[in-house]
């Protein structure tokens, strides 16, 4: 009679059950939402075993192909993507809001010193977005579209916000982590982006690709019907 081998150790065997756990949520997570936000009470605890087991995390991320960034400051740890693998592809309606949001976050701390996150409601979000890029109207986004694209972008732990039923009070919370996403240096290459869509208005087909939290997840880059 021959012995069945026994199952070698895992990989992970070193790890405590609940650290293979951690782990685990820690990388989904990062995966699914593109960051841990430590001063978000549900994700306290993560954020803390994370900051504490940061090699791990850091070789396990590398196997994506992600650089974490860490910041105890804010309690914030993100995956920042280094190949196009994990890079969202998002329609033109979406990619103006994204550049619209980041320079409102911009500018309020840049220029009016205010400490993140940046507070606007949907109106103030749509009045710049209609000032910035009132040749491409026909590209803006509808309230229910503007909606959607805040919806994602609070998926992927770019803002916060609860929509009003009035929406245009809602008040939306614009995170650190939209800076990291759209990584302009400064308010010129913000300018060298904004007209390169400017400029391409005659000839857009109402798709852009943008660099958001890695993700599989892909919107619609078809022009929806208002």
């Amino acid at each position: 009679m021959t012995d069945t081998p026994s199952p070698s150790p895992g990989l992970l065997s070193r790890l405590s059950e609940n650290d293979r756990q951690r782990l685990g949520e820690a990388l989904r997570r990062l995966l699914a939402q593109g960051s841990i936000l430590g001063l978000e009470p549900s994700q306290t605890d993560l954020y803390h075993w994370s900051h504490q087991n940061r090699d791990w995390l850091d070789e396990m991320a590398g196997l994506f192909d992600l650089k974490l960034h860490w910041d105890h400051q804010d309690r914030v740890v993100q995956a920042v993507p280094q190949s196009a693998a994990f890079l969202l592809k998002v329609n033109l309606r979406t990619t103006l809001v994204l550049l619209t949001l980041w320079y409102e976050f911009d500018t309020a701390v840049r220029d009016r010193g205010e400490t993140p996150p940046v507070r606007i409601t949907a109106q103030q979000l749509n009045d710049s977005l209609t000032a910035k890029f009132e040749p491409l109207k026909k590209h803006l986004p509808s309230a229910a579209q503007l909606r959607d694209i805040l919806a994602l972008a609070q998926r992927k732990n770019l803002v916060r916000y609860t929509p009003d039923p009035a929406f245009e009070q809602t008040r939306i919370e614009i995170l650190p982590t939209l800076k990291r996403v759209i990584p302009f240096q400064d308010l010129a290459e913000w300018n060298r982006n904004a007209e390169r869509y400017l400029a391409g208005i005659d000839s857009t087909d109402g798709e852009a690709a943008t660099n958001p939290p890695p993700t599989g997840e892909e919107t619609d880059s078809s022009e929806e019907q208002p």
